[in-house]
């Protein structure tokens, strides 16, 4: 008999995981959408107890930290970051005692858990907003919003979201003013030139950090504050409320780590890091398109030239690398001709394209082809910076554009070639988005089960590439030095952290290729 059997899974040890500050620095991040990973009461929705009984499955895997999509209450109109309370667990994803439940199994398995911050605005639904638009125009509750007699003002500010806003203000006959919203209309921003909005949030903080997160992703933070005359991105004023906020942070909880959303250029994205007083992790958006363009152009140009215009950051700071996530494929950071080749190779039905971006996962923009989808995934976990492995990516998940929005890509988590795919005993009409049921990408072909009994599955190749990673300090904290052949297809690199090094090579070309490297 196995003696780790008999053992109650309640009184395994708890794993260390105090200790080492920068522990961010060499985490394998694993993204995932609390209601599309397991359902445990069968109603739909996914929800913490279920994702608490699969953690055993992301421990195997070898990830070592979770990032939560929002799991707060919220009307539901931007898949949860239109947040009505800061404070609270969606009823449909459980209760405050799930939560608690959950962040005990996962240390107790030596995950860390990061959640959302969304700083730069609510629902409109939100308690804060219903009180400012009813407040006199002079009155401090509704100085907590930004607002205007008139839709002029910021004249020279670019719409996030072309495709479905006219404006960045919207009138509010409650109030008898416009509010401004970089985001959806039904996502009015908040005034960070209100010290009061600022003090809440640090006490939104402060709450979950008691329930035992270790970190937050702030999203959307270019945006924060306007000023009269700027394009109102990456405003000084900006970094001095995120100063206060990682400031507010170090003092109450020490080793917890704050990750920046902001999708500009690296130049831009490097202000957020301070002079390491700022996030100590942000998102390298412009890296991310140009892998896929080495990729369909067999050439390593795109990587080594996004990667030399990237500057140094402070030495307890990270990149954060990814391939996919729950959002479209974002093509902001790349040419309107990169966009176009980019779209046309990767995108050629038109349903597929949203905003400027890609609504697809990983697997169908690599053609299900197998090599392709390890070699990404190599780049991903070799590069320098923390990689992110967004849910089912493991095993190779389709996705659904025919889907609204960007929900193709948010579809439920394929477990068993059992009904729902294992994800629900639900009726299937109830879940709350439709399994992916197509004969390539279908659950009964692509599922965790099927994988885990297979040495040579994508999930195990996966697991494989994970434990590499996970051997050497080099890949998270050690320098990235490009040797350049003559052979385009091939690109060469060097990963050293101290006395280690070692040597990357990756065949970006569909056929073999020879080329003579210049170790010197």
């Amino acid at each position: 008999m196995n003696l780790l059997s008999s053992i109650d899974a309640t009184e395994l040890p708890v794993t260390a995981l105090d200790g080492d500050e920068f522990w961010y620095k060499d985490a394998i991040i694993y993204q995932l959408h609390v209601k599309a990973f397991a359902d445990s009461n069968n109603d739909g929705i996914g929800d913490f107890a279920g994702l608490t009984e699969k953690l055993g499955y992301l421990q195997d895997l070898g990830v070592t930290a979770l990032w939560l999509l929002p799991f707060y209450p919220s009307p539901g109109r931007d898949d949860g970051y239109d947040i009505a309370d800061y404070g609270a667990i969606n009823p449909d994803f459980g209760t405050m005692k799930d939560f608690r439940r959950f962040i005990v199994e996962a240390k107790r398995r030596g995950l860390r858990v990061i959640t959302e911050l969304v700083v730069n605005h609510t629902s409109d639904q939100h308690d804060w907003f219903k009180r400012a638009r009813r407040s006199d125009p002079k009155s401090s509750a509704r100085n907590w919003y930004v607002w205007s007699d008139t839709d002029q003002k910021y004249a020279g500010t670019r719409i996030i979201f072309t495709d479905t806003e006219k404006s960045n203000w919207t009138w509010d006959p409650e109030a008898g003013q416009f509010y401004w919203h970089r985001f959806f209309s039904h996502q009015p921003d908040l005034n960070f030139d209100n010290p009061r909005v600022v003090s809440a949030l640090v006490q939104v903080m402060k709450r979950w950090l008691d329930t035992g997160v270790d970190g937050f992703r702030l999203d959307a933070i270019p945006y924060l504050c306007e000023r009269a005359g700027t394009n109102n991105e990456n405003l000084p004023e900006t970094h001095a409320v995120i100063r206060t906020l990682r400031a507010e942070l170090d003092a109450y909880a020490k080793g917890k780590v704050l990750l920046a959303e902001a999708n500009q250029w690296p130049e831009d994205v490097q202000e957020y890091f301070g002079r390491g007083d700022e996030c100590q992790m942000a998102y390298h958006f412009p890296l991310m398109p140009r892998i896929y363009m080495a990729i369909a152009q067999e050439d390593r140009f795109p990587i080594t030239d996004i990667l030399r215009q990237t500057p140094d950051i402070p030495g307890n700071c990270q990149w954060a690398l990814f391939l996919r996530n729950h959002d479209e494929l974002t093509l902001e950071m790349v040419t309107d001709v990169e966009r176009d080749y980019l779209w046309s190779t990767y995108a050629n039905d038109p349903r597929a394209r949203i905003n400027v971006g890609i609504r697809r996962r990983l697997a169908p923009l690599m053609d299900n082809d197998r090599r392709k989808i390890e070699l990404m995934n190599s780049l991903l976990l070799s590069f320098p910076g923390t990689p992110i492995i967004y849910y089912g990516d493991e095993i190779g998940m389709g996705d659904n554009i025919y889907l609204g929005d960007r929900n193709g890509v948010r579809t439920p988590m394929q477990w068993t070639p059992d009904r729902n795919g294992g994800f629900s005993r639900a009726d299937p009409a109830r879940l709350y988005a439709p399994t992916i049921m197509d004969p390539v990408y279908g659950y009964e072909s692509v599922n965790v089960e099927a994988q885990s009994r297979s040495l040579s599955s994508l999930l195990s190749a996966t697991k494989r590439l994970i434990s590499v990673r996970k051997s050497t300090l080099a890949f998270g904290r050690g320098t990235m030095t490009f040797i350049r052949p003559v052979n385009r297809s091939v690109l060469a690199y060097v990963r050293q952290y101290q006395d280690e090094v070692i040597l990357c090579v990756a065949n970006l070309s569909r056929s073999a290729q020879a080329t003579e490297l210049d170790l010197s």
